[in-house]
Formats: C-alpha cells, sequence, structure tokens
C-alpha cells in the first residue's frame, strides 16, 4: 500500500504510526515544512515551502483573513508538491492529513482517488471549549466569533472531504460539529509507558543552582510548551506564594519557552507571559526556591517528572498535554485542572487531585496538603500510571489502532 502522511510539523502525531508502517513494508512518503526533522527509516520525507498570499498590494488585511490567506499559501504549497509527486508517479492509495494549517484543503483534487483521512486535532468555538472560557484575557464578542468562524474555515473544507477522521481524545471530538462526529473515530496517539516509568534512583542536576534533586524531595513542577495562560501559567504563579510559606523545603521547577503558542501575545509587548506573572508575585517569593530551566531535552525532562513529587497539569478546554499524560506513566501525583481534557483522565482522589482553574488559593492548598501526605498518596500515583497502561499504552493499544485506521483494517 502506498501512503502519504500530510503534516506541517512531520513526524508530529505520525511518529509512530508511519514508522511502524513502514516496517511492515508499505511505501510510506511524508510531506511538510520542517526541513530539520530527523530522518525515519524506510519514509521518503519531502519538504514544501508556503509562499504568502497576500489579498492586495499593500497585504494589510485583517487578522483574520491574514490567518486565512496563510492556510491557503499551506494548502496551494501542499498541492504543488503532492502534484510534483504524482508526476513522478507515485499515487497514495491513503493520504493521512493534520488538518491544522491548512494542507489537507486540496488533496482530493491532486489525488481523488485516494482515501483521506484527517487527523481532526481541534475545532474552534464550540461550547465548552477555550474561546472565551477566560475572562481575565478574552470576552466572546462578535468580532471575535467572526474571527473563529474564519479560523474554522480550512477544518471545514477538511472535514468535510475526509473519508474518515481521527481524534486523539473524547473531548476533542465533542467539539467538532454534530454532523462529523459520526465519522470521528477516538484514537491517541499513544504513551510509551515502557519508556516513561517510575524510577526510584532518578534524579536531575540544576547546574546553575548548584543544586540535585531526587526522588523523594519536594519538587513541584509544571510543564507547558510556551508559559501562557492557555495553560494556567497565571494561577500556578499566583499559588506560589502560599504554597512557599506553607512548605517550606519545597522547590519549584517550571520547564517550558517565553512565547506564545496559542492564544494571544501579552498586552504589554515589551513583556513575555512568563515575566508578566512573575513580576505580579516576585516579591512574595524565595528566589532561590524556584528554577526557570525553559525547554528540555525529553530524556532529562522523564527524569524531572520522575523526582516530581507533585506535577501540575492546568488547562483551558482545549488539546490535552502529552507532557500529562507520560507524568501519569511516571507515576507522577498530577494536580490538575477540573477542566473537561483533564477530566477524561484524571478522577479526584482516584488517580490524581483536580482543582478550579481560576482558583490559585485552591491550588496552593492542594499542593501543601499533597506534600505533606506525601507516602499516603502512592495509590494516586500507582493508579495514574495504570490509567495509562490500561487504556492509552502505545504498543498495546494505540499503536495497533492507529495501523488499522490508516490500512482500513
Amino acid at each position: 500500500m502506498n501512503i502519504l502522511f500530510v503534516h506541517q510539523n512531520f513526524p508530529g502525531q505520525f511518529r509512530h504510526v508511519a514508522g511502524a508502517l513502514a516496517k511492515q513494508g508499505h511505501t510510506v512518503a511524508a510531506l511538510g515544512v520542517n526541513a530539520m526533522a530527523v530522518p525515519m527509516p524506510g519514509v521518503r520525507h519531502l519538504i514544501h515551502q508556503p509562499r504568502p498570499i497576500r489579498a492586495d498590494r499593500s497585504g494589510a488585511a485583517p487578522m483574520p483573513l491574514r490567518a486565512l490567506q496563510g492556510h491557503l499559501a499551506y494548502g496551494e504549497s501542499a498541492a504543488q508538491a503532492m502534484t510534483a509527486m504524482a508526476n513522478e508517479g507515485f499515487t497514495p492509495d491513503v493520504v493521512f492529513a493534520h488538518s491544522g494549517w491548512g494542507e489537507a484543503l486540496f488533496v482530493k483534487d491532486v489525488f481523488p482517488s485516494a482515501r483521506l483521512l484527517v487527523y481532526a486535532e481541534y475545532y474552534y468555538g464550540s461550547p465548552g471549549g477555550d474561546f472565551g472560557f477566560d475572562p481575565e484575557f478574552s470576552l466572546p464578542s462578535a468580532a471575535g466569533r467572526r474571527a473563529i468562524r474564519i479560523k474554522n474555515t480550512h477544518l471545514l473544507h477538511a472535514l468535510s472531504a475526509a473519508d474518515a477522521l481521527l481524534s486523539p481524545t473524547e473531548f476533542q471530538r465533542s467539539q467538532h460539529p454534530s454532523w462529523c462526529r459520526e465519522r470521528i473515530r477516538v484514537v491517541h496517539d499513544g504513551i510509551d509507558s515502557a519508556l516513561f516509568r517510575p524510577d526510584p534512583d532518578a534524579f536531575v542536576r540544576l547546574n546553575n543552582r548548584g543544586l540535585t534533586l531526587r526522588a523523594g524531595d519536594e519538587v513541584v513542577t509544571f510543564v507547558a510548551r510556551q508559559l501562557e495562560p492557555y495553560r494556567g501559567y497565571h494561577t500556578f504563579m499566583r499559588a506560589l506564594p502560599e504554597l512557599m510559606r506553607r512548605r517550606p523545603k519545597v522547590h519549584i521547577v517550571i520547564v517550558g519557552g517565553d512565547g506564545v503558542s496559542y492564544g494571544y501575545a501579552p498586552p504589554d509587548g515589551r513583556k513575555s507571559w512568563k515575566q508578566m506573572f512573575l513580576d505580579e508575585v516576585s516579591s512574595q517569593l524565595d528566589p532561590t526556591r524556584i528554577s526557570f530551566v525553559g525547554k528540555l531535552p525529553h530524556a532529562v525532562l522523564t527524569q524531572l517528572l520522575q523526582v516530581s513529587a507533585a506535577h501540575v497539569c492546568l488547562t483551558y478546554p482545549f488539546v490535552l498535554s502529552w507532557s500529562m499524560m507520560e507524568a501519569m506513566s511516571i507515576g507522577a501525583l498530577v494536580v490538575g485542572s477540573s477542566t473537561a481534557p483533564v477530566q477524561e483522565l484524571i478522577t479526584h482522589g482516584h488517580n490524581g487531585l483536580l482543582t478550579d482553574f481560576f482558583d490559585p488559593a485552591a491550588l496552593a492548598t492542594t499542593l501543601a496538603d499533597a506534600l505533606a501526605q506525601g507516602p499516603a498518596l502512592v495509590p494516586l500515583r500507582q493508579a495514574a500510571r495504570q490509567t495509562i497502561v490500561e487504556r492509552y499504552d502505545l504498543q498495546r493499544h494505540c499503536l495497533p489502532a492507529q495501523i488499522d485506521f490508516v490500512t482500513g483494517a
């Protein structure tokens, strides 16, 4: 079978399934814009280069229109690359495309006989989702709703053209329009529970502090791609003064970049979200017990989660973080927000602890109490790992289901 994966940042969510299909003997190709991706054995990786499309000579289009132009540029560039592949004699039986950047727009026009599968990661503006969730930073408005409608345009094209769709969680599936939900299969990308496992001998050295953290130390971790409101960074920072007052030996390790992955840039363009909320509480904190470590190699992040006494995962109702599931697989004690993506995996008092996303005081109390209880909460850690092993394990459950989805088995 000839299979083409299309993903702006390949391999992304296709990392495991693309490699597995190549090992099975299928002819596998991938198309994206990430020229720095590590080569994958058996997968032919092609690059396309989108060029901006301007609405007029000035290029002064409104922001929603500029976003749509960007998606059209991605779609056109991907279509040109696929046409070149077709001219070279490659005709896929299956195209599996992530719909997020517009690359799926013209797949059926280039390969009309191919079975089009779409990774339906998220659909914006549905009830119970991220739009207008946090009134501190975004209130629903007529202009905002119009912008969301335009933002979904390329996603709607992909949904309507797809022969089948896949979402990683029930919550993400639920955000899509009702007319297509029955065609969306829920299969998570998968967590390698053999790799992400407890290690009582794990340790992490913070060289800039001259400090070594080990399992059993009072370490609270917070991880996000970028330190921003979408992942509850503001709530976490506002909880730290009380937490540090109540737990004088706690050390906070914060992982993440200074930019924006989701939502909007901070109102003061001179500051990042990271700095904005650090400045808000810095006078109440002991700086010797907080470490901002930026972005970490995955192996080091894994070690950090293995020594974590409590791992905080806060999120808007949005795409669920891989790091939370990896933490659960490691057997970390997850303290999460009582928002739909987290609640799909964590039941309070069974395999983790939940607090209100907007309540820093409740978060501080929950963390302080959890640190005080220590070994008494080991059953929650064990249940968290069991949740991943039984429902989201890569080799036992998710990867076989992904392969069946692609091959039509």
